[in-house]
């Protein structure tokens, strides 16, 4: 990622949950522990269904006295939705602040030059008030700030940024196997633990309950995780939604985000699945893209 751009990801929506509960309210329900949030660490989280399937990720900055969810802008109203039904008596106040608030994304190398920062994913530094840091994920996707709409083109002006292309970004992230873009075509059609949390620091298996939890532990102490969300390359021809992916008419998984980054939901330890094999998906030819991070 070039030092001198950044990426204006209007995409993205933000969430602010703050209030005197707003701590144990989230805690009760994410996947990720919340006590690990604080002024100089934040996170990467989701939340599932109480069968412990695909809903919502997000991740979650200190601000002020609550928090901010970083969340794909086309899921935001169903996220404020969800986190309201859950709200009850709780003494919390969740608002929608999308129209004020941006993010945007630079290189890793420029978050090193700011006074204080670490080389550790989720580190997390003010820039005046705006909290910028390091892609709890994988430090490679670079570093977010969460910074007023009022206040973006001043600053990148004064840190010598240049807006550029968002496609370039989106494009290493389905690259390197994060999936960033239209998440809402994965809800209620796969678990949470297939969608890598757990490599992406998004999931805490000593935090204790959450919604979704019996499941997810399930699956990993079982050892019953058999398939992942991986990013498709299209050799030749167009796919769709729920096309299968197979090899010699033996069936490797299907089809879940067929836009332009298209993921998978693959069986990776099939002995026919090989990550060097051209598999057929309907009339088209793909490849699996190995991500450097899967063990």
């Amino acid at each position: 990622m070039n030092k001198k751009k950044v990426y204006i990801l209007e995409d993205r929506g933000i969430l602010f949950v703050q209030g005197k509960d707003a701590k144990e309210f989230l805690q009760n329900l994410i996947t990720n522990d919340i006590e690990k949030v604080n002024e100089t660490n934040s996170c990467f989280a989701s939340l599932l269904t109480p069968q412990g399937k695909y809903l919502f990720d997000f991740l979650i900055v200190k601000h002020k006295d609550g928090y901010f969810l970083d969340c794909e802008k086309l899921q935001i109203e169903n996220l404020y939705n969800q986190l309201d039904l859950y709200k009850l008596r709780s003494k919390i106040e969740i608002l929608n602040l999308s129209n004020e608030f941006v993010v945007a994304v630079l290189s890793d190398k420029k978050f090193l030059e700011f006074d204080g920062a670490k080389n550790l994913p989720g580190f997390t530094i003010k820039y005046i008030e705006d909290p910028i840091f390091l892609d709890p994920r994988k430090k490679e996707l670079g570093a977010r700030i969460i910074v007023n709409l009022e206040k973006l083109y001043l600053s990148l002006k004064k840190l010598d940024l240049k807006a550029s292309d968002i496609d370039e970004y989106y494009k290493f992230s389905h690259e390197i196997g994060i999936v960033q873009k239209s998440t809402d075509q994965l809800k209620n059609k796969i678990f949470g633990i297939e969608c890598n949390f757990e490599e992406l620091n998004g999931l805490d298996f000593k935090k204790g309950c959450y919604v979704g939890q019996e499941n997810t532990a399930r699956i990993k102490l079982k050892d019953k995780l058999s398939k992942k969300l991986l990013p498709i390359e299209v050799v030749k021809g167009s796919i769709k939604v729920d096309d299968e992916v197979s090899f010699n008419e033996i069936k490797l998984g299907k089809i879940l985000i067929s836009d332009k980054y298209p993921f998978g939901l693959i069986k990776f330890k099939d002995e026919s699945f090989d990550f060097n094999k051209t598999l057929n998906c309907g009339s088209a030819s793909i490849k699996i893209l190995r991500p450097r991070w899967l063990k």
